[in-house]
């Protein structure tokens, strides 16, 4: 099986206003072709770090992708540097500078002189075009391993890589596909999913499995390699049933889709709607829903009802029911959720009051105390949760017990 390696380039990919998504959209493009990629290196516009990584890629990947530095400007180093470790040099292409020319021409601009450092060639290289930027990309075989230098926006690199390189790696690649296959699992933790489940999978090479812990449920990744992807597909099917076997309802998605997605969809087909009420979570719950397309079909009112005063206004709840319970209580969480229902008409109602933190929290009710509670026409139930983390992950996990409880009042 090819490995393969990606390289991101550029400083300020190294700073936290900026993530490195290309190596993952391109993971997943190589791994769909049966390609595994085995490496990811983010490097800074700095030649001998730069220099050093390229020449370990070469030695160890038989495919070595790198992206951005394809600019104009003096930090825009890839192609310099990367000729560099080949031991290649670069050739200046008049065609590739008339190019873009061209681009700037139909913008009705001059190309600015700098911009002529972009048709500079790495010998032998083929050159990519780009119909979305100036820089064009590069593709070359070095050593028996192929190099392809690609642009950093997105909107210019999965265009090129797609049309340009993917037709060549798959000519590469031959007859193996690798399929994945995410699943998804709420309400247990990491090792009673492994326990549960390792007596299956461990009988696997083909597919593969890994479990992980994400925010607030528990993922299991699967990896099959088959001569086509059907055959590959096929693999996990097998597999995939087993472990539903084993988790029943706490798996709640088979290809990756997110709790909101579940919920949408089966209020969708079965045709019934929704109302929330939130305190703690501060309208979290309702954003989640309604990032799901159509979800105005079944989803018909939030209301944050932060201080105890909205809940009396708002939802009806009892002024006295507060006072003598407390606004965090399993009482109080019931009667926000009928009260959402009644007001807004729906078929369900839901609800979720709690101590998100930092402060709030008391020795009776400590922070990450949250209460959720459904509410139907036959009737109305609750759970207490007593939840760990910091403020942003108790409200997440609150939201999503919370919607994870009507998944299974759907079912």
């Amino acid at each position: 099986m090819l490995t393969a390696e990606i390289i991101a380039i550029g400083s300020e990919l190294l700073t936290p206003d900026r993530t490195d998504t290309n190596s993952l959209w391109l993971t997943e493009k190589l791994n769909s072709i049966g390609i595994e990629v085995k490496l990811k290196t983010i490097v800074g516009d700095d030649d001998a770090r730069l220099e050093e990584a390229i020449r370990d890629a070469l030695r160890r990947s038989s495919i070595v992708i790198m992206t951005g530095g394809l600019g104009p400007t003096e930090d825009d180093i890839t192609r310099k540097i990367a000729a560099r470790a080949m031991g290649r040099r670069l050739i200046f292409n008049e065609q590739v500078l008339e190019g873009i020319r061209a681009k700037f021409m139909s913008f009705g601009r001059s190309m600015p002189e700098i911009n002529s450092r972009q048709a500079m060639i790495i010998e032998g290289a083929e050159v990519l075009q780009n119909p979305n930027g100036s820089a064009p990309g590069m593709y070359l075989e070095h050593d028996n391993r192929s190099v392809v230098l690609l642009p950093g926006p997105p909107r210019e690199m999965k265009p090129m890589f797609e049309n340009l390189v993917q037709p060549k790696l798959v000519a590469k690649a031959g007859d193996v596909r690798v399929v994945r296959r995410v699943l998804r699992v709420a309400g247990l933790g990491e090792s009673a999913v492994d326990e549960r489940i390792a007596p299956v999978y461990t009988q696997y090479k083909n597919p593969q499995t890994t479990i992980l812990f994400n925010r607030s449920e528990i993922e299991i990744h699967l990896t099959a390699q088959g001569k086509t992807e059907k055959e590959a597909e096929l693999l996990l099917d097998g597999l995939a049933g087993q472990i539903e076997e084993r988790l029943g309802h706490s798996i709640f998605a088979f290809r990756g889709e997110t709790m909101e997605e579940v919920v949408g969809l089966r209020l969708a087909v079965c045709g019934f709607t929704l109302a929330v009420a939130e305190s703690c979570t501060g309208g979290l719950i309702s954003q989640r829903l309604t990032e799901v397309p159509g979800s105005s079909v079944y989803f018909i009112e939030g209301v944050v009802t932060y201080s105890n005063e909205a809940k009396t206004r708002a939802l009806g709840v009892d002024a006295e029911l507060i006072e003598r319970h407390g606004a965090v209580s399993a009482e109080v969480a019931e009667a926000m959720a009928e009260g959402v229902r009644h007001r807004a008409g729906t078929d369900f109602g839901l609800a979720v009051t709690g101590i998100a933190g930092p402060g709030g929290g008391t020795e009776e009710k400590p922070v990450g105390l949250v209460y959720i509670a459904l509410s139907d026409d036959a009737h109305t139930e609750h759970r207490k949760l007593q939840l760990p983390g910091d403020r942003h992950l108790i409200r997440w996990r609150s939201s999503q017990a919370a919607l994870d409880l009507l998944r299974r009042r759907l079912i």
